[in-house]
């Protein structure tokens, strides 16, 4: 299984500013932004990410309700914070 977590946006990386230092669950990672080109994304913005790539912006209620239903599934979304923890892009 698949989802989309939601994510905060910590920083958009100067040099590259299609991606963005993400905080999901307590995992940093970057991810890319590129698909939001029509929002502006700044710091302290939600997204919603789905294999390294933000999908949506979210509000932050949004953000609260994905994420209590999430943790709520219990072992699909361990394995979903797993796989953003080893993954990389840069």
């Amino acid at each position: 299984m698949c989802l989309g977590i939601p994510g905060e946006v910590v920083e958009i990386l100067a040099d590259q500013p299609d991606l963005a230092r993400v905080n999901v669950s307590g995992v940093r990672r970057v991810i890319n932004i590129g698909l939001l080109s029509d929002d502006v994304i700044a710091p302290g913005d939600w997204v919603l990410i789905h294999v390294g790539f933000a999908l949506s912006k979210i509000d932050e209620a949004e953000a609260a309700a994905a994420l209590e239903f999430l943790e709520g599934i219990g072992q699909a979304y361990e394995d979903e914070l797993a796989a953003l923890a080893a993954s990389r892009i840069e």
